[in-house]
């Protein structure tokens, strides 16, 4: 990308223009610095891969808004070493940041195309993350638990499997509710007792169980 000044100026307002909109955490904007959008978008779409919008992928899936990527990033306090869950992992882009932020990510997703498609680009862009196929609502229990847990579709309601998978004093963002979502942290005090914390509605294609196959 060091060659393509035209990227490099777009990626920049866009960073710009996340701490006009209050993104804060330095972490968060120097991942996005670090992180090289379009490559997680079809290339007839680099042109716009640094708008501040959501864009089309394969099976009516998006990638998400950048400015919805900073703000649950910024929520989940991602410190170096955090073991970090992530419930959808798309095109790959917020795996990518967390994992630029210090996160040691696991992702999961439901839809085989994604699943393949993220797996492939982020073992040729970050060796670090580890993607798996899977139900979201399950988690992934083999390496739980997990300092932090993101979920980047939107629930009906949060799952009893991820708030299990949570260590004690760790964090889940997660976008809950039907026709919108209501953004929430929550933080794990004991096994039975959680603090949640309400951020504002935000728009998110729904969390939904089982995997999803690709069909031949």
């Amino acid at each position: 990308m060091t060659d393509n000044y035209l990227l490099l100026g777009a990626k920049k307002r866009l960073i710009d223009e996340l701490r006009q909109k209050g993104i804060t955490d330095e972490n968060v904007l120097n991942a996005f610095d670090k992180v090289e959008r379009h490559r997680f978008v079809e290339s007839f779409l680099w042109d716009r891969a640094y708008e501040n919008t959501a864009l089309k992928l394969v099976n009516g899936q998006t990638i998400s808004h950048p400015y919805t990527v900073a703000f649950q990033s910024q929520l989940l306090k991602v410190q170096q070493g955090d073991k970090v869950l992530e419930i959808g992992t798309g095109s790959g882009f917020q795996a990518a940041i967390l994992s630029e932020m210090g996160g040691r990510v696991f992702s999961v997703e439901r839809q085989q195309q994604l699943y393949v498609k993220a797996k492939q680009l982020l073992e040729k862009l970050d060796d670090r993350i580890a993607v798996f196929y899977g139900d979201g609502f399950q988690g992934y229990p083999r390496f739980a638990p997990y300092s932090k847990i993101i979920v980047t579709c939107g629930a009906p309601e949060v799952p009893p499997a991820l708030l299990e998978q949570l260590m004690i004093g760790g964090i889940m963002v997660i976008p809950v509710g039907d026709a919108s979502h209501t953004m929430k942290r929550i933080t794990k005090i004991d096994d039975d007792q959680y603090e949640e914390e309400t951020f504002g509605d935000f728009l998110f294609v729904p969390m939904l169980k089982e995997r999803v196959s690709v069909k031949h």
